[in-house]
């Protein structure tokens, strides 16, 4: 397959929006954040290896399988992250903690 090919639909796919997380949250919800984050992260990493994928012919699912792969490899990705993941949330649920106690402590100070 073309590289050039698949670079454009990689382009076309709207750019999913990050999970946020409210001020002040709690360890859990933080956690469960990173998380999402990371299956997001996940998702847009696994994505490009399905787009290769032809859907019509033998076996291939046609027009309907080209239209839930979205939601298929965000499946995966959550599976994934659920089985360990790439390591992510842990160091994104740290960085969360740490700028929310920077906050609480410039927001003291000011």
């Amino acid at each position: 397959m073309d590289p050039q090919l698949s670079l454009a639909a990689v382009d076309r796919r709207p750019a999913p929006e990050a999970p946020r997380v409210k001020p002040g949250a709690t360890p859990d919800a933080i956690a469960k954040t990173a998380k999402e984050f990371e299956a997001m992260v996940v998702g847009e990493l696994i994505a490009p290896m399905f787009e290769a994928l032809d859907t019509d012919g033998f076996g291939g699912g046609g027009a309907g399988e080209k239209m839930f792969r979205p939601m298929l490899v965000r499946e995966y990705a959550k599976s994934i992250v659920a089985s360990g993941g790439i390591g992510l949330s842990d160091a994104v649920a740290q960085e969360m903690i740490r700028m929310q106690t920077m906050g609480a402590t410039n927001a003291a100070a000011g």
